[in-house]
């Protein structure tokens, strides 16, 4: 949908304010073109997005939409998404974690029975990436370099970015703002720590932000005068049955131990908004902010976690319409609400 001018109202007042969002992108590896549907069909909309805060997955999406919205607007932001994902599936085509003919026949997205995933999972519990890649070879790199000019994205700014990495030695989170976003931050924010070397950024050693800050929301609270977050989520948080296979275990302490940082930020919005609404603000210092959420529990719940490596093309298209769908259902039932309340009920949802 193009831009459209804004209009008087009938009665000749001021035009109604224009819609503004801050999005906060879970990473969760391939199912990252998930959050790439929902982008992609939001950037359709009347809607400005003023602040991206992201973690692995979501840090990239994060980065390539900021620049792509720098260099071209919002048809400019939907062109750089397309083009990473398709270039991260291309790729991905040479390596070895490609689903085999029976993964393709179960279409669930899996790579449960493919060699490359077996061989892989089996020697990552006994060989680091040190040994296995000593010469620390990431694709993303080069897919990153090609998709994203870090100069201009530092010198043209269409909206706030924020990408989050954890810190090895310390335990900490950082989030890298703006010029520090960096092709380095960014592998760093994805750096899954059985796959690869840790990133050295000024003499620290950063792991996939996901295990601290998946994402943080504080810095789109502090940072930009706009109160609405929608969460893309990724990592579902309620799932249908108990997982009693090793690999259903394995993939659900994975979800648990993605979605934890966030269930703290949503506790803490909690009890700062019941403080609000009984009237206490702490001489203007606590703000009032409006959370929605654009989650796929139905579709991402089913999938395991060997699906986070499978970047065939046709696996990313599915996830990518799943992610305009539910998009669309945002938009249809709850546009509305943008900047008046919250969409989701927190306490609900999270606690």
């Amino acid at each position: 949908m193009a831009n459209k001018p804004p209009q008087a109202s009938p009665s000749g007042g001021k035009p109604p304010a224009r819609k503004r969002l801050n999005l906060a992108l879970q990473g969760g590896g391939a199912h990252g073109a998930y959050a790439w549907g929902v982008i992609d069909r939001l950037l359709e909309e009347d809607i400005d997005i003023t602040g991206i805060c992201g973690t692995s997955a979501g840090a990239m999406n994060a980065t390539v939409a900021a620049y792509g919205l720098a260099k071209g607007g919002r048809a400019g932001g939907r062109e750089a998404l397309a083009n990473f994902w398709k270039r991260i599936s291309d790729a991905s085509r040479m390596g070895p974690l490609q689903p085999s003919p029976f993964d393709r026949m179960l279409g669930n997205g899996n790579l449960d029975f493919s060699p490359g995933w077996i061989f892989y999972d089996a020697l990552s519990r006994i060989v680091s990436p040190y040994q296995l890649n000593p010469s620390n070879f990431n694709p993303l790199r080069d897919v990153l370099l090609e998709c994203v000019d870090f100069d201009f994205l530092h010198r043209e700014k269409a909206v706030k970015l924020f990408i989050c990495a954890s810190n090895v030695m310390t335990g900490r989170h950082r989030v890298f703002r703006e010029t520090e976003v960096s092709v380095d931050a960014v592998l760093a924010s994805a750096c899954l720590p059985f796959l690869f070397q840790a990133v050295q950024i000024d003499g620290e050693y950063y792991w996939d932000g996901g295990y601290m800050g998946n994402p943080p929301l504080y810095p789109l609270f502090y940072h930009t005068e706009t109160p609405d977050v929608l969460i893309v989520q990724i990592n579902p948080i309620n799932i249908r049955e108990l997982p009693t296979s090793a690999q259903a275990i394995l993939d659900r302490i994975n979800t648990l131990s993605f979605n934890s940082s966030l269930m703290r930020e949503m506790r803490a919005i909690n009890f700062v908004t019941k403080l609000i609404d009984r009237g206490i603000d702490d001489g203007g210092r606590l703000k009032r902010v409006f959370i929605h959420t654009v989650d796929a529990e139905d579709h991402l719940g089913k999938l395991g976690i060997s699906s986070k490596l499978n970047a065939d093309w046709g696996f990313l298209q599915e996830l990518f319409e799943v992610g305009r769908a539910k998009a669309s259902e945002f938009v249809r039932d709850h546009f509305d609400k943008i900047g008046v309340q919250s969409s989701t009920d927190i306490e609900e949802k999270f606690l």
